[in-house]
């Protein structure tokens, strides 16, 4: 497995990969697909970062982007594994990515949104430093947890 920055042909996994955990869970909303629809434009164009899990084989598995803050750090954002790639490791190694990258960057902290149903992944994120902040305004109407990591 490894890790690689977005490049224009990961472009369809992207999008799938998020559409299928987000509308398993819950419903697509406007501020899903914009990210989805336009990751050069709507992520990479203003700073931010998207990262991209490979097998040897070539296959995309995960998916994970970093969008740039006004503070210089990073939100988490759209960070999935495939199905099939559950419960390896991915998502922690994925995390870690994201982590590197903004320690490398010397961003003061990474963000995110999440909802309180994703037992799985707020466990994750906890084991990795990241603390819960009270609640905000939000474009998400499935987003109750709010987490950062100081870097």
């Amino acid at each position: 497995m490894r890790i690689l920055p977005f490049e224009p042909r990961h472009a369809e996994a992207w999008r799938d990969l998020n559409v299928a955990w987000i509308s398993r869970y819950f419903a697509m909303e406007p501020k899903d697909f914009e990210a989805l629809d336009d990751p050069q434009g709507k992520i990479l164009d203003r700073g931010g970062h998207i990262l991209m899990a490979e097998t040897a084989d070539g296959e995309i598995v995960g998916c994970v982007g970093l969008i740039a803050l006004a503070d210089g750090g990073f939100e988490v954002a759209k960070m999935t594994v495939a199905e099939a790639a559950r419960g390896t490791g991915l998502g922690r190694l994925l995390m870690q990515a994201c982590i590197d990258k903004a320690e490398a960057l010397g961003a003061p902290r990474l963000y995110l949104e999440t909802n309180s149903g994703l037992a799985p992944a707020l466990g994750l994120y906890r084991a990795m430093g990241f603390v819960d902040l009270p609640t905000r305004e939000t474009p998400y109407a499935r987003a109750d947890v709010f987490m950062e990591r100081r870097t």
